[in-house]
Parts: C-alpha cells; structure tokens; sequence
C-alpha cells in the first residue's frame, strides 16, 4: 500500500498479537458453553430421552473435525477473519464474501437475542425496561472491544470462566448427591422410563438438530488465531484439549441430571433441566445461581460475537469485501469502526425487535442454525482446496515448511462432516413435518410423517438457498459499484 500523497509505502494495518495461552484456551472452552447448553439441553432431552446423550458424543466428534480442519489453517497461516480469510485465498472473492458476511450475519443475530435475553433473566431480580439493558450492557460491551485485545481477552477469560465453573461444579455436586443416593437417584434412571432410546434411533437423530446449535461458536478460536502469543504453539494445544473438555462438560452434566431425576420429570416444567432437577431435590437456591449464570454466559457471547464481527469486517475490508475504512485501526491496534459499525447494526436491530409486537421478530432467529450450517460447510469446503493449494507449492518449492498442526484422516473425514451437514439439513427439514410444521401445514398432510416433539426448524433450511442468493446479489452488487467508480 503507498501513501496517495508522498507516495511511499505505508505498513498494512495490523492486529496486534496479545491473546496468551490461557486466554485462548477460556476462548475455546467457553465460546461453545452458551444458552443452548444451559437451556437448550432440556428441549434436547424431550426429543430423545436418555440417548441425547449419544447425540452430543456424534455431534462432538463432527465438530472436532470441522474445528481440527479450521485448527490446521489458522495455525500455519494465523489471519483475520481466520476463515473468511482462507476461502477467499483458496476459493475465490465470492467464497471470501459469502463466508465473511454469513458469519457477521449470524454474529448480529446472536448479538441481538443474547441481549433481549439478558434483560428477561435480570428481571427476576431487577424490573428494569428490557431496552434499557440491552442498550447499555451494548454500550459496555462495544467500550470493552474498543480497547486492546487483551483487555477483551482479559474480560472472556473470566466471564468464560464463570461458565466452566459452573459446569464443574455441577458435575462435582451431582456426583456427590448420586453417590449419597439423595431422592430417587440412580443409574436406572437412564433406562427405567421407556428404555435408553424412548423414542427410538430417530429421537435419538432428531435430537441432533438441537444439539448442534449448542456447539455454534466453537469457530471463534480460529478468528481468535490472529491476534494470538505464538498461534503455532496455543491453538493446538486449545483445540488438542476441546474434544474432550466440551465431551465431558456435555455428557457428564446431561447425565448426572437424567440419574438424579428420571428424564421425563426433569422436561416435566418450563426452564433449564438444571434448575428442575436441584429445585426437586430440595436446593432452592439453584434458581438464583442459574440465573447469574446464564446472564454470564449471555453477556459472554455476546462479547465474544462483537469481537469476531469487528475482526471479520476488518477482513472482509482487506479483500475489499467490505468497505476500505472498516480496515483502519485505532492506537491499541483495534479494528474500531469495524467494531463500531457492528455495534450500530446490533442496537437497529434491538430496536426493530422491541418495535415489533409479539416477539415475531425473534423467529427471525432460525436463520442462525442455517448461517452456523454454511459456515461449517465452507470450513470444510476451503481446506479441501487449502491442503491442494499446499501441495502444488509444496511440490514447486521442496523448501517450503510441512504442515505444522495436520487435521486427522483427511481428506475422509472432509467427506464425513460434509455427509453430516447435509443430513443435519435433511433433519431441519424433516421438523416441518410434525402435527403443526410448516411443509405440513402448506401441503395440507393430514398426518405429520415426524411424531417426535421436536421444534420446527424447517424455515430456516428453506431459506438456503434465498440467503445464499441474497449474498450472491450483494456481492454482484459491489463488484457493479466498484466497476462503476473505476470507469470514472
């Protein structure tokens, strides 16, 4: 880059590398311990029963490769927008734009329901306007993310933490009344009530398209590369260490609360599983606890979100996906009008859904488990044509460094997780099947094909197609705007 008026080259901007070890690897653990765990486990349950808990082992073990496959890009070629950034070297500009505004899509999305959920969960003690909180834990958070990296690292790190310990301690305290035989607890529980599988395989694979929500935000560790003390050294430690951490966390907390409560009683009222469960048992104070929690892992998301949304347009605007000065950097090396450009978007977006009556704009919100299925599937897609990029110029050049941190059983497992995705999406589509779906309704069936009680997920397959055409049209829409400048 040079400078248009002394005409000397000018530095690109850079991120600055200040993100330690323990900072990634709270990044990596927390970033996939959201709502969806704390809450959406319970809806899990009531689709499959005992066997939710063979549904999290197969949805770990898939996004472990997708993570292992990002994990290999990002660590030989640490880069902003980590995935954006790869599609669009290895794929091509449109691969670049539909990856990088997919993502921010879902991050702004995420944003605006973590937020709206924070002020209900803070009325259970404090009955303040829903949109006072949310425009002002906005407006801390948007500070939070102006300053160094490491001050945001800083504040994940804890906030992150809150959530692990919370999770820990579960698991620790569940263990101790399980082994004390408090109440009705017992081993039995997990096959007395309609067997392992109540609901039979399908439940079991129905189960899935719950599941998988819970894991969106394992990715961010990736985007997070960038700005990382030694990413060769931190990211394969992180990423070595999240099978089993999030496998562990997954499986032993949904089964410690299926031993201490029969499953069926524990989907029995509205709220979290964990709550039922330590309320039945006589822990009153369980209500109280949850609630810092989940306020914590809300708060936590979103902070993690307007960070990759900062990062993703700043590279999207180096691949001229996105506007110049969404690039510029402030003195502590931050993206800001990227940051603050997100932030705007996130408080219009408030102020729609609280204008709308009736919470239908929060329905919008399916378009996150689509967002969350293309941004997989590019991951996958791109290091396909990563490992072949590799090769030719390994081959040109025999000097060239091998691989430093090499994704298991490729290109096979490439093609597994691509087969997964595509069955996740028949699945969503198959929800609109159910007594009151969507395709059911529109075509008039009179019996649903799927009796489960699963959630009707399937407009948010539907719009596949239109959101990738949606994204196809902007980018057309920018190269015909840039073309028009140029000719000037």
């Amino acid at each position: 880059m040079t400078d248009k008026i002394t005409n000397k080259a000018v530095p690109e901007p850079r991120l600055e590398r200040r993100l330690q070890s323990r900072h990634i690897q709270m990044i990596a653990l927390g970033s996939a311990i959201g709502i969806g765990f704390f809450y959406g486990s319970g809806e899990a349950i009531a689709i499959a029963g005992p066997a939710v808990l063979l549904s999290y082992l197969i949805g770990g073990i898939f996004i472990y490769f997708v993570m292992r496959m990002l994990g290999e890009m990002a660590v030989q070629e640490p880069a902003a927008g980590s995935f954006s950034h790869f599609a669009y070297h290895y794929w091509g500009e449109f691969a670049g734009f539909l990856t990088g505004w997919n993502y921010w899509f879902l991050y702004i999305l995420i944003g605006i329901a973590e937020l709206t959920v924070i002020g209900i969960y803070l009325d259970y003690w404090l009955p303040v306007a829903h949109w006072k909180t949310a425009f002002t834990l906005l407006l801390i958070i948007t500070c939070v993310n102006l300053t160094a990296v490491r001050f945001f690292g800083e504040f994940e790190f804890w906030f992150s933490g809150i959530k692990v310990l919370a999770v820990i301690g579960m698991i620790i305290f569940g263990t101790i009344l399980i082994v004390a035989g408090t109440g009705g607890s017992k081993l039995a529980n997990l096959w007395e009530y309609g067997g392992f599988f109540p609901f039979g395989a399908g439940g079991m694979l129905m189960a899935l398209v719950v599941v998988m929500f819970s894991f969106g935000g394992a990715e961010l560790v990736g985007i997070a590369a960038a700005e990382a003390e030694q990413p060769e050294i931190v990211i394969p430690k992180a990423l070595q260490q999240f099978m089993w951490r999030i496998l562990l966390f997954y499986l032993a907390s949904t089964a410690i609360i299926m031993v201490l409560s029969p499953w069926n009683s524990v989907i029995s009222s509205r709220g979290s599983p964990f709550v039922t469960v330590f309320d039945t048992i006589g822990i009153k104070s369980a209500a109280d606890i949850l609630n810092l929690v989940v306020i914590t892992a809300a708060i936590s998301v979103f902070n993690s979100g307007a960070y990759a949304n900062g990062r993703m347009l700043f590279s999207l605007a180096g691949q001229k996906n996105a506007p110049r000065f969404l690039a510029q950097l402030n003195r502590h090396h931050v993206p800001y009008k990227a940051v603050l450009f997100s932030s705007c978007c996130t408080a219009l977006g408030l102020g729609l859904n609280y204008l709308i009556p009736g919470g239908a704009f929060m329905r919008i919100l399916a378009v996150v488990t689509t967002a969350a299925l293309v941004t997989w599937a590019m991951i996958v897609l791109v290091h396909l044509r990563f490992r072949r990029a590799y090769r030719r110029q390994k081959a040109a050049n025999g000097q060239m460094r091998g691989l430093i941190f090499k994704s298991p059983f490729y290109p096979y497992s490439n093609y597994l997780c691509l087969a997964f995705l595509g069955g996740l999406f028949v699945l969503m589509l198959l929800t609109g099947f159910t007594e009151s779906g969507l395709l059911t309704r529109a075509f008039g069936l009179s019996l649903p094909l799927i009796t489960l009680p699963v959630p009707d997920v399937s407009i948010s397959a539907l719009i596949v197609p239109l959101w990738i055409l949606a994204l196809y049209l902007g980018f057309r829409f920018k190269n015909y705007k840039s073309g028009v400048r140029g000719n000037k």
